[in-house]
């Protein structure tokens, strides 16, 4: 997924002292729906650990980045998060 960073929490670190971070990624695209275009807009929280996390903390808000990795819901929550694996900059 193509998006940038919108927001992001200060970088902490899990008991297990694993570096984590926050984020709130927005995305927009042109894409075809039943044979006509259509504009998407679309936010979604976001989590990395370790170096990824430690890279993207490095980050300035509002840079475009392709984003990979999965969906999963939280323990306390019902909205899926995109859990970053790997990252490439637009």
């Amino acid at each position: 997924m193509t998006a940038c960073i919108a927001e992001a929490e200060p970088l902490r670190y899990t008991p297990a002292g694993l570096p984590a971070l926050s984020l709130r990624l927005e995305h927009e695209s042109r894409q075809n729906e039943a044979g006509h275009p259509r504009e998407v807009k679309a936010a979604m929280k976001a989590i990395a650990f370790g170096a990824m996390a430690e890279r993207l903390a490095r980050q300035n808000i509002g840079s475009l980045w392709t984003f990979e990795g999965f969906l999963a819901n939280p323990r306390n929550g019902k909205t899926a998060v995109l859990h970053i694996q790997d990252i490439q900059q637009n």
